[in-house]
């Protein structure tokens, strides 16, 4: 198991920018990287493939601005990754 706790605050439905992300994770260590994490779940209606719903999850950090949190805490954003995961039953792609 790996523990997450003594390198990151890990928070998850939190309001920043104009929505709430699903996952964030912020260093405590400023040398470390903040990672934000979107999850969906693949909708045949609205999209083709798995990749459609991961760049949705992607579309929407951005558009929702969810780093908005971290960058005022002053984390740099080239230290922030995104990660979008689209889920289908047992099937899952990060991206």
């Amino acid at each position: 198991m790996v523990e997450l706790e003594d390198r990151y605050t890990i928070t998850s439905n939190r309001e920043s920018g104009f929505g709430r992300y699903d996952v964030l994770m912020e260093p405590k260590n400023c040398g470390n990287d903040a990672y934000i994490f979107e999850f969906k779940v693949f909708d045949p209606e609205e999209e083709k493939t798995l990749a459609d719903t991961v760049r949705k999850a992607l579309e929407q950090i951005e558009e929702k601005k969810y780093d908005t949190w971290l960058l005022q805490k002053e984390i740099s954003r080239e230290r922030i990754k995104k990660y979008g995961f689209s889920f289908q039953g047992k099937k899952i792609l990060i991206g």
